[in-house]
């Protein structure tokens, strides 16, 4: 019998695999086998090396910071793709998303490139009937007192998951979502970095603990493979229980 998550001899893209989450993803779909592309905003893969939340191994590296302007037309996608991840995401602390100069940056990072991304990808997908999956955050199902935009551009992306699972369902490819909880990665180390504050997100959470990338990429290889292949348009919390508290 063929496992179902055996990736080998697929590509995988993973948009924002250089670090935390999808960098996690990454190294899921390369231990099953995939042939697994990267991208972060340094120059090189060398660059992440010494980055607590990177590893590197067996993933090939492109630059792309999806922020500049035409970064994503000019991008040189891989050949094939038979499984996209749009991981790319920022924040702003110290309610500095309320100004509008930090609300546009990440509204482009977490929301515009998205779309700017599955454009770019879906003719690719089209051809081998692909997944796209687009990692949002628990952030996008209720309020954040100091990250406005954050929060917005989560909603966002959990409804964009809706409507292009609507429209390139047409060609074949299903989009689906992950949207984690609390996971201690450099973006949310501003406040998981705080030992009480830690504390109380793991008293709240059933699993009793943070979550880890490597809960995101079981999710993603399920959402990517045949097992999955009636799921359409969905975004899957992976948080531990905690919205449930």
């Amino acid at each position: 019998m063929t496992n179902p998550l055996d990736f080998t001899g697929k590509s995988v893209l993973v948009i924002g695999g250089s670090s935390g989450i999808g960098n996690g993803i990454a190294q899921g779909f390369r231990a099953a086998g995939a042939d697994v592309t990267i991208t972060g905003t340094r120059p090189d893969a060398g660059d992440y090396l010494e980055a607590e939340d990177s590893d590197m191994r067996g993933l090939a590296y492109q630059r792309l910071d999806v922020s500049e302007a035409g970064a994503v037309d000019a991008f040189d996608w891989p050949e094939r793709l038979d499984v996209v991840v749009l991981c790319q995401g920022i924040a702003r602390y110290n309610r500095e998303e309320f100004r509008r100069e930090a609300w546009d940056e990440v509204m482009a990072v977490n929301l515009d490139s998205l779309i700017d991304c599955a454009n770019a990808v879906r003719p690719k997908l089209a051809e081998t009937g692909g997944s796209l999956i687009i990692i949002s955050s628990v952030g996008g199902y209720k309020g954040l007192i100091g990250n406005p935009a954050y929060a917005a551009s989560k909603a966002g992306a959990i409804s964009m998951v809706k409507s292009l699972g609507l429209a390139f369902g047409e060609q074949g490819i299903r989009v689906n979502g992950i949207a984690p909880g609390y996971v201690h990665t450099k973006i949310n180390s501003a406040f998981l970095g705080d030992e009480t504050f830690q504390k109380g997100v793991i008293a709240k959470t059933p699993r009793g603990r943070l979550g880890l990338p490597e809960d995101m990429a079981g999710v993603a290889l399920f959402l990517a493979s045949e097992l999955a292949d009636f799921v359409v348009g969905q975004t899957i919390s992976v948080d531990g229980g905690i919205a449930l508290a």
